[in-house]
């Protein structure tokens, strides 16, 4: 008796009969996207998503996490008031105006950073929390965490995001870093919803959030744009809608304009177009595997939990899923051990696999059935002749 791999093609129907056809692709203008489903883990769109590129401010979301870390570790308190290098004053671009008089409180700095989009308050922070007191050492503390949380293709040389070479984040590391932020740390996470900041008076032409999805009503609640020549026009967004919430990172636009009709038309897609669907329930058998020498046949495969998964929400069809083993399994089998594997490919989107155990104890079979069974298989070989010969 031979083992060998087998596939067991699965339609529409039983568990499987709710699964959708593939959504309206989504075309973007970005150089560069990644819309991730935070609820499921389901990746939506993938553009360029692992190339290192220039994320102008959207960079300082590393500054913040690191920042949170500290005021969360008590290294930093939001009451804290923090002085102004020559360095820090120095920085051009969007500033809060601060100055080497000023001595200014973290929780000001960090919706300076965060609404005002300030170089000033990110190297301000920066040389409060660096090793070695620079800005310098603290971009080195931002890619030895970033690559602690798996930010693979991420490397900075300061804290706001100022063009450098080799200052760099794919835009999959921008969606997981907001992910992190938003899970880690919801106390602060509120700030990135704020519309307005304004700071002693000063710089009254920036006072505004350049979040373009903010106030729209479409669930969007941060988190950070950046824009650069080289860089384009970009953002980090997230936005919520029920149980879910998508986050989303693109580069590279042309204009102001465009970034803002490129976001609120991915989040709109992603929240229409597809749904949460349970596909399999928990101990249902979705199959059944041949078993060798067993007192049954077979047994039935299933799930150790349920699983579900975000599907396009039209009609049905379009899916393909299988179930792949290698069998038939010897016998005894007992419950709960893993026997194979249900694979789920929606079009457009990343396929699925799921872990399938048996669903009881399948006992061997007495002396006498595995005789027959045996007999069987010599008699039947016996019928067939020997195997022709393969030129």
């Amino acid at each position: 008796m031979s083992f060998t791999p087998r596939r067991l093609l699965l339609g529409a129907t039983a568990a499987l009969a709710l699964l959708a056809a593939p959504a309206q692709a989504f075309d973007t203008r970005a150089k560069a996207a990644f819309v991730l489903d935070q609820t499921t883990g389901t990746v939506l769109l993938a553009k360029r998503a692992d190339e290192a590129l220039p994320p102008a401010s959207m960079s300082k979301l590393m500054t913040l996490y690191i920042a949170f870390e500290a005021i969360r570790d008590g290294r930093l308190s939001l009451d804290e008031r923090l002085p102004v290098s020559s360095h820090a004053m120095s920085y051009g671009g969007s500033t809060m105006f601060l100055n080497t008089q000023d001595r200014v409180k973290v929780s000001d700095l960090l919706q300076g950073i965060i609404v005002l989009s300030g170089n000033d308050a990110c190297a301000v922070i920066a040389e409060a929390l660096s090793p070695d007191g620079t800005e310098r050492g603290f971009a080195r503390l931002m890619t030895q965490r970033a690559q602690q949380l798996g930010m693979t293709n991420s490397s900075f040389k300061n804290a706001s995001g100022w063009p450098a070479a080799g200052h760099v984040m794919s835009m999959r590391d921008l969606v997981l870093l907001g992910n992190r932020l938003i899970a880690d740390f919801p106390e602060h996470y509120k700030m990135f919803s704020q519309r307005r900041f304004e700071f002693d008076g000063r710089a009254p032409s920036n006072v505004n959030n350049r979040n373009p999805l903010l106030g729209l009503g479409i669930g969007a609640d941060g988190l950070k744009t950046g824009h650069t020549t080289e860089a384009g026009y970009g953002l980090v967004g997230s936005a919520t809608n029920g149980e879910r919430r998508v986050v989303f990172a693109i580069t590279g636009l042309d204009t102001s304009k465009a970034r803002a009709e490129e976001s609120e038309a991915i989040v709109n897609w992603a929240f229409r177009q597809f749904a949460e669907q349970t596909i399999v329930t928990k101990d249902t058998a979705v199959a059944q595997a041949d078993i060798w020498m067993g007192a049954e046949d077979s047994v039935g495969l299933v799930s150790e939990k349920d699983l579900t998964l975000l599907l396009p929400t039209m009609t049905p069809s379009g899916l393909k899923a299988e179930i792949v083993y290698t069998g038939p399994i010897a016998a005894p089998v007992k419950k709960g051990t893993k026997l194979a594997e249900l694979i789920i490919q929606p079009d457009g989107l990343p396929e699925t696999r799921v872990p399938l155990v048996a669903e009881k104890n399948v006992d061997a079979a007495g002396f006498m059935d595995r005789m027959l069974t045996v007999s069987g298989v010599l008699i039947q070989r016996l019928q067939d002749g020997p195997a022709e010969e393969q030129m």
